[in-house]
């Protein structure tokens, strides 16, 4: 083991251990909770990137080192069910959120990360909504449940393109399951909300961009489950009111409203303007359920008129400040994404595999979990500023590998 004077406090270390420690049995093996310990350990600590490589040499292995190939196949090849230690880490987190308050969001998104070539699994020209862009990348649907306070992924499904899901040699050449067929983005959203309210997860209101709340299917299955939404339109989303004779676009609608009802809302910059008022939209003409049309007014850089719309489901008595709070509180998705790339790794899985792309985004979940949990229960003065593994000049996190046991490492069994 490399030795390093960059040891976090012995609490912090004892409580970053016991976190592991209650996760690791849904793994099933002592083998296999072995390697998440020393992998967990090096996405928080290993500087740079966060492949097998640079995870195993914190321990002094190099590349073919019986540790690296133990943890290449624990991340790549080994049969342990990423959503069962997903589940385990909201089981640890969620509760040191809710001590800020219940939680309050559902929120559905997706993230591009950038590929090259054309065998990693699910990699394809696609657009990126950071880069705004279109680029080689594979992209990853996700539902957080967030408050005021902090957010946490529970669900993470890679989306798998038409073109890979009809091209027989790509599929076995990646592992992709025989049962994974295509689905749009907002239709593996839709499992995964499912799948939340069957594991009677705290309820929250669904927040999604417009790629998911512009499409009718979407809001109808989140309807359906018995969950509320407050998602993103586009301004042309035809909706309407009840004196209009027919449709009205969003942004038509908004602009009927005189100046009186705009309003600035606390906690909201001072530039921006709100206003809402009930309507029901209408896709393919056909009305649906009545609902609030939440509209943003304000400048852009350049002077020009910049609008936003949403759509909602909360009650006709919902006050416009809580409209906006909660329709806002989607942005918190951005902290998790940023912070899962930046800071463990999200984006440094180097292995082409369905298996291992789904296990290393659980694993660095996990890892992310704890530092959400380390600022949930610990007040600034009581931990590292920021986040709970500091940096020291050198480039290295505070957090220092355990040793290895003496009898070196093995390959678990698949």
């Amino acid at each position: 083991m490399n030795k390093s004077d960059d040891l976090l406090p012995a609490a912090e270390a004892a409580r970053f251990a016991g976190y592991l420690d209650r996760l690791v049995p849904v793994l099933r093996q002592p083998a296999r909770a072995q390697m998440a310990r020393v992998y967990c350990l090096g996405l928080l600590a290993a500087p740079g990137r966060k492949s097998v490589e640079p995870l195993a040499g914190l321990h002094g292995a190099r590349h073919g080192s019986k540790l690296y190939q133990a943890l290449h196949h624990f991340v790549a090849d080994a049969r342990w069910d990423d959503t069962a230690l997903l589940a385990a880490v909201a089981r640890e987190v969620l509760p040191a959120i809710e001590r800020h308050g219940p939680i309050r969001a559902w929120i559905i998104d997706d993230t591009a990360l950038a590929k090259k070539g054309r065998h990693s699994v699910g990699v394809a020209a696609q657009y990126s909504g950071r880069l705004g862009t279109t680029t080689n990348c594979q992209v990853a649907v996700s539902l957080s449940l967030a408050n005021a306070a902090a957010s946490l992924p529970v669900a993470w499904r890679l989306y798998l393109p038409a073109a890979w899901t009809s091209d027989r040699q790509r599929r076995l050449a990646a592992g992709v399951p025989a049962g994974v067929r295509f689905a749009t983005k907002p239709e593996i959203a839709l499992e995964q909300l499912g799948a939340a309210v069957a594991r009677d997860l705290p309820r929250g209101v669904v927040l999604a961009d417009e790629a998911y709340g512009g499409a009718v299917q979407f809001r109808d299955g989140v309807r359906d489950l018995g969950l509320d939404y407050a998602v993103a339109i586009d301004r042309a989303q035809g909706l309407l009111l009840d004196d209009s004779k027919g449709p009205l676009a969003a942004r038509a609608a908004a602009h009927l409203l005189p100046a009186a009802v705009w309003q600035a809302v606390p906690g909201r910059p001072a530039s921006l303007r709100y206003a809402a008022l009930r309507v029901r939209a209408a896709p393919y003409g056909r009305p649906g359920p009545e609902e609030w049309l939440l509209c943003e007014r304000g400048r852009g850089p350049g002077g020009a008129l910049e609008e936003r719309f949403w759509l909602a489901s909360l009650p006709a008595t919902t006050g416009l400040e809580e409209l906006v709070t909660t329709a806002t509180l989607r942005w918190r998705i951005e902290r998790d994404y940023q912070e899962l790339k930046q800071e463990v790794g999200l984006a440094h899985f180097e292995g082409r595999g369905w298996r291992g792309f789904h296990h290393h985004a659980a694993l660095c979940i996990a890892a992310y979990g704890f530092l959400v949990r380390e600022r949930c229960l610990f007040p600034p003065w009581a931990r590292r500023p920021a986040r709970s593994c500091h940096r020291h000049p050198s480039g290295r996190s505070g957090i220092t590998p355990a040793p290895l046991p003496r009898s070196g490492w093995r390959s678990p069994a698949a």
